[in-house]
């Protein structure tokens, strides 16, 4: 999703690359676990980047990625082009801005393939100009760095196809091939309130070289949609690879989430996609304190050696509880997306209160799922605190762990972002959010390292 809903008219000069603009210097040692009541937190909450009162977006909308060589290094991205990189594994955090010949304009996505190397993936903006230029959002811009995260390289791009819009995407990595996949929403024309005329629909390409080239793109969803960016239209594309390869992407519209599949490569798609859940109200829905609020899908993929090898994970949020009552919802496939099970309520709360913006990630050592989300449940007005949803059992079940330190409240004028996010491996857990205290947006992470719970 792009920003025009909040500021259609600010222009932005091109950015400078500030090394080293700061770090936080705090450390903390992990707790015992909380449980779902817990009033005091356990988990050490470090703060790695903080905004200007002035600052009309961000830092908000954060992406975390870990290292799988070295799981100490940590990189991290928060909009319009923020980037922040630590070596000890998340206490102490340094950033810098991207430099990017063909701009920068926020929804940034971080991966790291298996050699080490970190892709910061990010709408563009070739003018510098935001909404005052055509050609805003007229690709999709990954930039690399071979350099633990700490310099990106200036980057190349897919899905360039004027006049229309490209947004809203996400990565994955093939372990096996070194591949990268990309998939994101192209709008005939973003915000068009002509539905004849003017479309929407979900787009994939891949590079096999390293983000040095990409192919040339190919719509893979069955049903378009209008260029609304809402409820009817196809948004929220997410990639995941299964044990052998397998491309799997899911994506919200008009009601329900959608699954398509490649077992070559990106070659060929499914005939007809997969209808995975219904989500009643939309992936668009009303949260109080915040502008605009969104439940479309994550989804991953069980590579690791353990009984549950192989089965896809969604998740999600909707309002079919009602619009006082967001919940978080988790569903499995073991045969490949072809059908799913009835939905996991990820929050144990009672209901009546929302749980949202969540984000869920595997640990591939041994197949426990991770969900990050809002949550409302102690309060009757707008505090939010973050919580941790875990399943050791393959989404069976899940326990809630309050994770952050201290509760916010956000304000509708403050713009939030779109999503948080959350990275895993081998037992070490990093969420990422975004919280506002006194007008000023800051993001954070949590120390969480389950194998020392």
């Amino acid at each position: 999703m792009t920003l025009k809903t909040i500021h259609t008219q600010l222009k932005y000069p091109t950015v400078l690359l500030i090394c080293l603009l700061f770090s936080t210097c705090r450390t903390g040692k992990t707790l015992p676990k909380s449980t779902p009541e817990a009033t005091t937190p356990v988990f050490k909450n470090i703060q790695i980047a903080r905004g200007d009162r002035d600052s009309p977006y961000g830092p908000c909308e954060p992406t975390i990625c870990i290292n799988p060589l070295n799981k100490n290094n940590i990189a991290a991205g928060a909009i319009l082009d923020r980037y922040y990189w630590s070596v000890d594994g998340g206490l102490n955090w340094f950033s810098s801005r991207l430099i990017c010949p063909y701009g920068v304009y926020g929804d940034p996505v971080i991966v790291a393939d298996y050699k080490g190397n970190f892709y910061y993936a990010h709408l563009s903006d070739p003018e510098n100009q935001g909404w005052a230029s055509p050609s805003l959002l007229d690709r999709i811009v990954i930039q690399k760095s071979s350099s633990s995260g700490q310099i990106y390289d200036p980057g190349t791009y897919c899905g360039l196809n004027p006049p229309k819009d490209q947004d809203k995407h996400w990565l994955a990595v093939d372990s096996l091939s070194g591949n990268l996949y990309c998939s994101w929403t192209e709008f005939d024309k973003y915000g068009s309130k002509n539905t004849t005329a003017d479309r929407s629909r979900i787009r994939f390409s891949r590079s096999t070289d390293e983000a040095h080239n990409w192919s040339t793109p190919v719509t893979i969803s069955e049903l378009d949609g209008d260029c609304a960016d809402d409820d009817n239209t196809p948004e929220g594309a997410v990639p995941a690879i299964g044990p052998n390869g397998e491309i799997y992407i899911v994506w919200s519209n008009q009601n329900k989430i959608w699954l398509d599949r490649s077992l070559d490569g990106g070659q060929t798609w499914l005939e007809h996609d997969v209808a995975v859940a219904d989500q009643p109200g939309g992936w668009a829905f009303e949260i109080p304190g915040l502008s605009r609020c969104n439940g479309m899908p994550s989804l991953v993929c069980d590579r690791s050696p353990g009984p549950k090898r192989g089965t896809l994970y969604v998740n999600w949020s909707d309002q079919r509880n009602g619009s006082n009552d967001t919940d978080v919802w988790v569903a499995e496939s073991t045969d490949g997306g072809n059908t799913w099970s009835k939905p996991v309520r990820v929050n144990d709360d009672k209901k009546g209160s929302h749980q949202f913006f969540n984000w869920m990630e595997i640990d591939q050592s041994n197949g426990n799922l991770y969900v990050v989300f809002y949550d409302r449940r102690a309060y009757t007005d707008n505090q939010t605190d973050v919580y941790l949803g875990v399943s050791e059992d393959g989404g069976k079940s899940f326990q809630n762990l309050k994770i952050s330190e201290s509760p916010f409240d956000p304000e509708s004028y403050v713009f939030f972002g779109d999503y948080n996010h959350i990275a895993v491996q081998d037992g070490r857990v990093r969420p990422i959010w975004t919280r506002l205290d006194n007008g000023v947006l800051s993001v954070w992470t949590a120390i969480i390292d389950m194998n020392n719970k």
